[in-house]
């Protein structure tokens, strides 16, 4: 834009100088002329250059200058100062050109106006007003704007003013759509008519009569867009199989159309029809070879549809072309994990340097090499990570130990107190060592760290409200267990972590009321096994034993696995 607005500028500028030029050239000497004598009523005229005084030419020439020195705001000045001052349509156009580009709105629409006042029969200007009045919330005159244009026979962006609408109050968007229908009355065949009352029909949640309106006004006159628009009504009608239908007449009669079939394609993914997607995509790479984006989505579909090998070869390429696309890279070695390259999956994932894809890259990892049984060398392999990035040796160490907790418990023990030893100040190293010493049976390693943190840290409701659960659960020191507590649900009162701690501490405490309300809140909030196991053990001990059932029920079937409510309904014998 800014290319452009020099150019421009300069074209017009040089133009109106040379205009100038040519009408003040020298002329051979003449003999001297008789002076004409000046009467009272003559006037001495300013000099004028071909259509311009010579102060509008020096304004724009002013005005030249300061945008190729990026002094925009000289510029629009100028150039704003000459459009009212010449109405000119050529000048007019530039200053709301400029003004659009510095994003100055109001100038914009007062300079698209002025165009449209200057020049009424110029579709182009009243298309530029009817735009920049919807921008500014002013719909029923970029409506009658754009009615203009429709009379005149030119093209039409009803569509846009729709889009713009979308975000009115429904008043607004209820007059636009009844002038657009209106409008379609006598003239039916035109598809922005058509498309941009559709839109406002979707918006109101009437998509039936969005497709209606759509099937009739656009069998003769279809237009991408409107395909696209019918496609989408009938997926958020829950009809599928329609959508897709819709969109593959739609690339028949468009086939160079880049939205829709991707559109088709997504579509399709989301059917798990991979096969037929993977051919969408594959014309896209054919249409677009440059494209890494559409190349890295084929790839993708082909390794969800179960083309391994194809997709390896489509993320090779892609390397081959743009070797720095970490996202290609990191998907690749993804491909060679799912074709149970293992070795090559490690190898493609180290390969990845520092960026968005480097610790998930190393989270990778670590899980691989658990699943393989090898945490030697996992071992290694962080070692020398650590390394060679010591600024995130604690989130590598993060992730080793929580790679080797599950499998190996100890030796992850081994690890975060090695991590700890070299980062001693680290909260979230001392919170996992604190947590791996809950798993080991040893409750004393785990309050220790804890309060390691919170003497650091006094406001770290994570450690507080861990501490506080943690004592409240061994039934332990329960008026600290509450005071910890209220404190993390002071610093976080939505958390329901901490509401699920709060009511576990006072149903210890024996306030079954207060306990009850809270872990509502907190199952409501996040219906996980821990806090519906509490939640229906507290109904249970007020004799609110069905709810109590329903609730382990709805827990456990959320859940995978569900030891925690199985072990409640034991103790409380509630099977």
């Amino acid at each position: 834009m800014t290319a452009r607005f020099h150019h421009s500028l300069l074209a017009l500028t040089i133009s109106l100088l040379i205009a100038g030029c040519a009408v003040n050239e020298p002329a051979p000497e003449q003999p001297p002329a008789p002076p004409v004598p000046v009467t009272p009523e003559q006037k001495e005229e300013p000099a004028v250059y071909g259509q311009f005084p010579a102060d509008t030419l020096f304004a724009l020439l002013t005005a030249e200058i300061a945008g190729q020195r990026n002094r925009f705001d000289i510029a629009l000045s100028n150039y704003l100062q000459q459009a009212e001052r010449t109405r000119d349509a050529g000048i007019i156009e530039r200053a709301m050109e400029i003004s659009e580009f510095l994003g100055a709105h109001r100038q914009a629409m007062d300079m698209a106006l002025l165009w449209s006042e200057v020049e009424p029969d110029n579709p182009e200007a009243l298309r530029a007003a009817a735009l920049q009045l919807a921008r500014a919330g002013e719909h029923d005159q970029a409506m009658q704007m754009m009615e203009q244009v429709l009379l005149l026979q030119d093209d039409t962006h009803f569509d846009l003013l729709a889009l713009t609408a979308l975000q009115a109050d429904r008043v607004t968007r209820a007059a636009m759509l009844e002038n657009l229908q209106r409008l379609l009355q006598r003239h039916p065949n035109n598809p922005q008519l058509s498309f941009a009352a559709a839109l406002l029909l979707q918006e109101e949640q009437r998509s039936e009569e969005a497709l209606e309106l759509l099937d009739k006004h656009t069998q003769q006159n279809r237009t991408a867009a409107s395909i696209m628009l019918q496609s989408r009504l009938h997926a958020g009608l829950g009809k599928t199989d329609e959508a897709i239908e819709v969109l593959q007449q739609g690339v028949r009669e468009f086939p160079d159309d880049g939205r829709m079939r991707l559109l088709l394609a997504r579509m399709l993914v989301s059917n798990e029809d991979h096969p037929a997607a993977i051919v969408h995509f594959q014309e896209l790479v054919r249409q677009h070879p440059d494209d890494d984006d559409v190349r890295l989505a084929l790839a993708l579909v082909e390794l969800e549809g179960g083309e391994t090998e194809a997709a390896i070869g489509e993320l090779e390429a892609l390397l081959e072309l743009d070797p720095e696309n970490e996202a290609a890279r990191f998907h690749l070695g993804a491909a060679h994990q799912q074709a149970e390259h293992w070795d090559a999956a490690i190898s493609t994932w180290r390969s990845i340097g520092a960026g968005e894809h480097y610790l998930p890259s190393r989270l990778r990892i670590t899980q691989l090499l658990m699943a393989r049984e090898r945490p030697d060398q996992l071992g290694e392999i962080m070692d020398g990570e650590r390394a060679r990035q010591p600024q995130l040796a604690p989130e590598l160490y993060l992730l080793e130990i929580e790679a080797l907790a599950e499998a190996a418990p100890q030796r992850a023990m081994q690890r975060a107190n090695q991590a700890v030893q070299q980062l001693p100040t680290d909260s979230r190293l001392l919170y996992t060592r604190a947590i791996l010493s809950e798993r080991l049976g040893n409750p004393a390693g785990l309050e220790a760290d804890l309060r390691q943190i919170i003497q650091r840290e006094p406001d770290n409701a994570m450690a507080l409200n861990a501490l506080g659960y943690t004592l409240a659960d061994r039934n332990e020191r329960l008026d600290e267990a509450l005071q910890l507590i209220e404190r993390a649900h002071e610093l976080k009162p939505d958390d329901p972590a901490i509401l699920d701690s709060l009511g576990w501490v006072h149903y210890r405490l024996g306030n079954l009321q207060r306990a009850e309300q809270l872990l509502r809140d907190a199952f409501a909030a996040f219906p996980d096994e821990e806090v519906g196991a509490h939640l229906g053990e507290v109904l249970w001990q007020q004799g609110k034993r069905r709810e109590a059932r329903d609730i382990w029920d709805q827990a456990a079937e959320a859940a995978e696995d569900a030891p925690l409510i199985d072990a409640t309904r034991k103790r409380l014998k509630a099977d």
